[in-house]
């Protein structure tokens, strides 16, 4: 039986994206629906209730389609179907109603810079031969070398080792990621038409929108030059204008086709992983007829001082001036240490983290939370023998990869898998020890990461006090960062290592209580002034 709506999508709210409240799902993660062990399509379903009482305005949902998971669904065989692990695409039609049904948008991966190697169209490549039409539409070349037995340039892959993989013809092809995830060529009209096929696809099911895998992808110089200096910058961090494989000017050619699309279907949006650092490069991206919006991760990379938070919150305003775009804040996802762990782990960690909810839901534009945040989840230092992440066998088992931050979800119980599954077994392990952190446990206890999460996203979506796209800084105690909001919300964090007092005005929310008149370490709060 679905569950009551609790509110109404409106055809006319076609800018609903800018300040909205997205929560991400790492699908394999979530919740199991068939009792593998393995989050689901039918997973999701049933916890629309949650995700409703938690007040979220959208979900990003991880990649679905079929695949042979060689980097958990990142590797596309087929971008417009649904791979059977996840269910099928009545399930999917299943979850699209319900969730609008309580109000609630959403949007899924596109991933366009690469296929699966088990893609049609990358075995008919391998089948085909050099020069062929089938090899045009990725990035075959031959290679170096009096021999050609060496790669055609000296790019690396961010998952470790070279970016390219010979053939037994003798030719290379480029794969900045994976080897079972060769790079498509998006020189090829057939390549973009395809993705505006598969675009369409999903559209006209009734998504709202996309998130866009390696958005700063896609686009390769000509003749593939070599790097100078090759150094990798590794999978998630900035891209500067030495590293060739990233953040070309083509790339905006593809994300204005992008844009065509969604704009035959009002109220639809796309946001792109853009790993840039540079404010004027990042704006590019946000151009009028490009991404609606745009990851800016200088939150989600900070340091936990007065200086790092202010550096990034500037520059993520910095970047968004002048643009169409909101700014958009993100503190954890599915490829980074969730903030818990990042800001010191166990007591400290969560109350550093209970105070960047507060923060990151303070400021302008959208906000975007990973499955777990509202919990407190930290990442779980996991055995080697169960490590499935690329990363950790491209290297050797020099990176453990990103699984310490993608373990599954605990939602009732006391002993593992805590109802995220009908059984024990669940494709990461779960820790013992998480009774206290199960939503279950933390609904109805009032101090609860849950609790502060649901009072915050209620505040931010009835208060007028949010109105407005900038901030103003205010003058604070040392050790602390305070803004205010054109209407009229002031939000104090205090790093300074010792209470300060609570600012002038009516306190709407603190992230510990700040009921003696002082704001203590590590605490975040909320006033109307």
């Amino acid at each position: 039986m679905s569950p009551e709506p609790n509110r109404t999508l409106s055809p006319t709210d076609t800018d609903w994206w800018r300040n909205a409240v997205f929560y991400q799902i790492y699908i394999r993660s979530f919740a199991d629906g068939n009792g593998d062990g393995v989050g689901d399509l039918a997973g999701i379903r049933s916890r629309l209730p949650h995700l409703a009482d938690l007040g979220v305005d959208a979900l990003w949902i991880t990649p679905f389609y079929p695949s042979p998971m060689a980097d958990h669904g990142y590797d596309v065989a087929d971008p417009r179907d649904v791979e059977p692990v996840f269910g099928d695409l009545a399930e999917f039609d299943a979850l699209l109603a319900e969730a609008h049904a309580l109000g609630i948008r959403v949007t899924v991966d596109l991933v366009p810079n690469h296929s699966s190697h088990d893609h049609e169209w990358f075995q008919a490549a391998l089948a085909a031969g050099p020069g062929s039409p089938e090899r045009a539409r990725y990035l075959f070349r031959d290679g170096r070398g009096p021999d050609g037995s060496e790669p055609p340039n000296n790019w690396p892959s961010v998952f470790g080792g070279p970016a390219w993989t010979r053939v037994p013809d003798g030719q290379w092809y480029l794969h900045i990621f994976a080897p079972e995830q060769p790079d498509l060529n998006f020189g090829n009209p057939e390549v973009v038409a395809d993705l505006e096929e598969t675009m369409r696809f999903w559209l006209d099911r009734g998504v709202d929108g996309f998130r866009i895998d390696v958005a700063h992808g896609m686009a390769k110089p000509d003749g593939l030059p070599d790097m100078v200096p090759m150094d990798d910058t590794g999978l998630l961090d900035d891209h500067g204008p030495g590293d060739h494989r990233f953040d070309q000017d083509g790339v905006h050619v593809v994300h204005r086709r992008i844009r065509a699309v969604i704009d035959e279907y009002p109220g639809t949006m796309a946001v792109g992983e853009v790993w840039v650092s540079d404010d004027e490069r990042l704006a590019q991206y946000l151009r009028e007829d490009e991404l609606q919006l745009a990851f800016n991760f200088k939150l989600l990379t900070a340091e936990w001082t007065p200086d790092g938070l202010r550096d990034a919150i500037t520059h993520s305003l910095a970047a968004v001036e002048g643009t169409p775009a909101p700014a958009c804040w993100v503190l954890s996802n599915h490829d980074r240490p969730r903030h818990v762990t990042r800001y010191g782990g166990g007591a400290l960690g969560t109350r550093r983290a209970r105070a960047a909810a507060l923060l990151q839901l303070a400021l302008p534009g959208a906000a975007y939370l990973y499955n777990g945040d509202e919990l407190g989840m930290p990442d779980v230092d996991l055995p080697d023998h169960v490590l499935q992440d690329p990363m950790w066998f491209r290297s050797g088992g020099t990176e453990r990869g990103r699984d310490a931050c993608r373990i599954p979800v605990p939602w009732s119980g006391t002993e593992p898998s805590y109802g995220f599954s009908s059984g024990a077994d669940t494709w990461l392990p779960m820790p013992d020890g998480w009774a206290s952190l199960t939503a279950e446990a933390q609904r109805t206890e009032d101090g609860s990461m849950l609790s502060l999460y649901r009072a915050a996203l209620e505040l931010r979506a009835s208060s007028p006090v949010f109105a407005g796209e900038s901030v103003q800084w205010l003058q604070a105690p040392d050790g602390c960062v305070a803004f205010r909001r054109p209407g009229g919300l002031v939000c104090l964090v205090n790093l300074s290592g010792a209470p300060v007092p609570v600012p002038e005005g009516r306190v709407l929310l603190g992230s510990a209580p700040v009921d003696d008149g002082t704001v203590p370490d590590d605490t975040a709060v909320w006033l109307h002034a």
